[in-house]
This record gives C-alpha cells, sequence and structure tokens, in this order.
C-alpha cells in the first residue's frame, strides 16, 4: 500500500500510527520531499493549514482529527 493509499485509510489512532510508520519509510527514500529540514518541513505544513483552513477547502470539514494532523504531516512533506 502505497503513502497516498495510507493518508486515506487513516480514521483512528491505530492507522495513523500506520501512516506515520510510512512515512517515515517514505522520508529515508527521499524521493519527492519538498522539505528537506525540520524547518521547511513544519513551514509547508503550518502554510497548508493556513491556506486550507486546516483541510475544511479541501473536503475534510467532517474528517476525523487523526485524518487531519495525517494530512498535516503529509502536507508537510508536498507543500511549497
Amino acid at each position: 500500500m502505497g503513502l497516498d493509499d495510507q493518508l486515506e485509510a487513516v480514521n483512528d489512532r491505530e492507522s495513523f500510527l500506520v501512516f506515520a510508520r510510512a512515512l517515515i519509510a517514505d522520508r529515508r527514500v527521499g524521493q519527492g520531499w519538498e522539505n528537506d529540514s525540520i524547518e521547511h518541513f513544519l513551514e509547508a505544513a503550518t502554510a497548508w493549514a493556513d491556506d486550507s483552513e486546516f483541510g475544511d477547502r479541501q473536503g475534510l470539514k467532517d474528517a476525523s482529527p487523526w485524518k487531519r494532523f495525517a494530512t498535516f504531516l503529509y502536507c508537510g512533506k508536498i507543500y511549497e
């Protein structure tokens, strides 16, 4: 299962931890990461949260907090 699929499956604590572990493994490979430092990672994730109203504008308004935070972390990887 790919990282995108892992993200889509997040709905509780256990699935969040599965996603977090997949994100760690993905970082070790390092492909597709826009933000190499922790500062840039958190800046990107925070920018996504501000721009999307923490996912409300992207269909996450009714999503679990676990899914929203997983998306926050994922956006730290990809958001520019």
